[in-house]
């Protein structure tokens, strides 16, 4: 039996392919739109995957250090560190800042790491080039993805630091590329005074009677002193003991040491539920725009082409075709443009998605679950093409 669909896709193929590839790119962009929102996902992932935490503790009744701001004093570690089930407790603070190199600024995370070895919660866990920081001061590990190459110097506040180590896939939630710095450095850039703010405190502090006491010597120097120090950090990094219940001990630090205590799953929920919500929103929006916009276009391709064969749909039916066997050949038609569509659509994605600059994650689920919507748009558009043919009168064969 003679193949109608096919028959007519080749009488003009040439207008159908280009109509598929122009769908394709539109089928392209939603793919990517899916892309980004499962990059941002895994970037959140990869976040607490690299931190080597079990449990973050930052400030009371704060969604810390990520999703809002907190601070701890630095010594809290300590006692941290002494309580059962705790194998390990680090500091860490997280800034997002502009890292200027030469004249050009790159946007990232400066994580200041506690000091010790590979394996410390916050350090990162591997390098693909030099070698991780040994110095208490001056020495940073980048990821590859700020451009910066071992040996670089680069400005952090007012400091330089030289670049002694690359890493991959070390990346904020919002994709941004991490620079490791020592602890002490990044207490200074986070919470240190500019030279004016630390003059006009320590003048305010001198004519303050309260600190210029004659019979305690001495008391003022302490004052000016503890301002310019800096014992800040934004969370505790704690790793848990091998069989040890991380709720457990995040339950006891939480009531031993009046912070807050998250395990991985409710850091995850901050991260993904709370953090990206509004941008998972956004681009579940745009899918659906770019969706209602895919089915309107395959709509009007499909009734335009099917509107160009009226004279030769009325010769079908005036030999006898019968309407299933029509409405058969235009959702063919129709099946087959997705089918083009989507080809184009997943071999474009997957070409231009590394050159986007945030993470764009193409999972095979994605794709599957892509083909089967176009597939089912392709037939929903289809109907008000066949609605159109099945209306043609046969006698338009012999009166055209």
């Amino acid at each position: 039996m003679i193949n109608l669909a096919a028959r007519d896709i080749l009488h003009g193929w040439g207008k159908f392919l280009f109509t598929g590839i122009g769908l394709g790119l539109l089928i392209g962009v939603t793919l990517t739109m899916a892309g980004v929102y499962r990059g941002m996902v895994a970037d959140g992932k990869a976040l607490l995957d690299n931190s080597g935490a079990d449990l973050w503790v930052v400030q009371r009744d704060t969604l810390g250090p990520y999703a809002e701001s907190s601070s701890l004093y630095d010594d809290l570690y300590r006692g941290i560190l002494a309580m059962p089930g705790v194998a390990r407790a680090a500091n860490v603070t997280y800034l997002t800042m502009q890292v200027r190199k030469d004249e050009r600024d790159v946007r990232t995370m400066v994580v200041g790491i506690a000091p010790g070895a590979a394996g410390t919660p916050g350090w990162p866990p591997y390098l693909v080039a030099g070698r991780q920081i040994t110095r208490s001061h001056y020495e940073a590990v980048a990821d590859i993805a700020t451009g910066f190459r071992l040996d670089d110097r680069i400005r952090i506040r007012r400091n330089l630091y030289t670049v002694v180590g690359l890493t991959r896939r070390m990346v904020s939630s919002s994709g941004d590329p991490m620079v490791f710095i020592p602890l002490k450095d990044a207490q200074d850039a986070q919470f240190l005074k500019d030279n004016d703010t630390i003059l006009q405190n320590r003048r305010r502090t001198t004519e303050n009677p309260a600190f210029n006491r004659p019979g305690v010597p001495g008391l003022l120097d302490a004052v000016i002193a503890s301002q310019s120090d800096n014992h800040s950090v934004n969370a505790v990094l704690v790793q848990v003991k091998s069989g040890q219940s991380a709720d457990d001990v995040a339950a006891s630090i939480q009531r031993w040491k009046r912070v807050t205590a998250y395990t991985r799953p409710q850091m995850e929920q901050i991260l993904i539920g709370k953090l990206i919500a509004t941008s998972a929103r956004q681009i579940g929006m745009f899918l659906v725009i770019l969706a209602i916009v895919s089915a309107a276009i395959v709509a009007f391709i499909i009734y335009t082409l099917t509107l160009g064969k009226i004279r030769e749909i009325a010769v079908l039916k005036l030999i006898g075709t019968r309407n299933r066997t029509i409405a058969g050949m235009i959702m063919q038609q129709a099946l087959g443009l997705g089918l083009i569509g989507f080809v184009v659509g997943k071999i474009s994605a997957t070409f231009w998605a590394p050159n986007f600059p945030k993470y764009v994650l193409l999972e095979p689920q994605d794709a599957v679950t892509g083909f089967v919507a176009v597939m089912l748009i392709c037939v929903l558009a289809s109907l008000v093409a066949i609605r159109a043919a099945l209306k043609v009168d046969p006698a338009e064969a012999i009166g055209g």
